[in-house]
């Protein structure tokens, strides 16, 4: 019987250290998830910083040229008025006269 005794025993001390070792598998298995998901934020945190600066490189960029656009759409409106209200004081007075002229002309042709 002892020779039984010390059967069970060997297997239950092998059953313990087949459950150790599978505990500290396991154990090794969650570190190892952890460190690579620790590994995998980041990443990815530094993929999205990364692709933020361009974007705001990309941002400033356009923006800088549409506040040049803007000065520049602003100045040709600014000329442009300035050139109409100028052709129109200089061609006001000869528009009148011309309007005077042909009102004249058709009264005369159809009054007399």
């Amino acid at each position: 019987m002892t020779s039984q005794s010390q059967g069970i025993q060997q297997l239950l001390q092998a059953e313990k250290r087949a459950k150790d070792k599978l505990e500290e598998a396991k154990k090794r298995k969650g570190r190892r998830l952890k460190q690579a998901k620790e590994e995998a934020i980041a990443e990815i945190d530094h993929y999205r910083l990364q692709k933020e600066k361009e974007f705001r490189n990309k941002q400033m960029n356009v923006t800088g040229s549409q506040g040049n656009l803007s000065a520049q759409i602003e100045e040709q409106t600014t000329e442009t008025i300035r050139n109409l209200t100028s052709s129109y004081q200089k061609n006001k007075e000869r528009a009148q006269k011309y309007n005077l002229l042909y009102f004249c002309l058709v009264f005369l042709l159809f009054f007399f």
